[in-house]
């Protein structure tokens, strides 16, 4: 059996997850964090947004399908933060998010 076929279950998350992407999340000492999809984020990544939000306190509603690009990871896994043309300081809720 390859490395890449060895699953480990995360009692946290209550799913079988590659054991390279644990032993990544491990080494960094940071939680792995993942958008609704699943799919893993990073520092830089670019997202699309998957229904309307509005933002508290911008009297603005950010439209399903807008791009977010350059996110920053938070130390909160479910908690992204990032800039929009016209919003500055914006946190959004991963499950709120598609990587792109």
């Amino acid at each position: 059996m390859a490395a890449d076929d060895e699953y480990v279950y995360d009692e946290a998350t209550g799913e079988w997850r590659p054991a390279s992407e644990v032993a990544a999340a491990a080494a960094n000492g940071q939680p792995i964090t993942k958008d609704s999809a699943g799919n893993v984020l990073a520092d830089g990544d670019s997202v699309t947004l998957i229904k309307d939000l509005k933002v508290k306190g911008a009297n603005t509603t950010l439209k399903q399908g807008t791009v977010i690009k350059s996110i920053r990871l938070t130390e909160d896994p479910e908690e992204i933060d990032c800039r929009h043309d016209t919003i500055k300081g914006l946190v959004l809720r991963t499950e709120f998010v598609r990587k792109r």
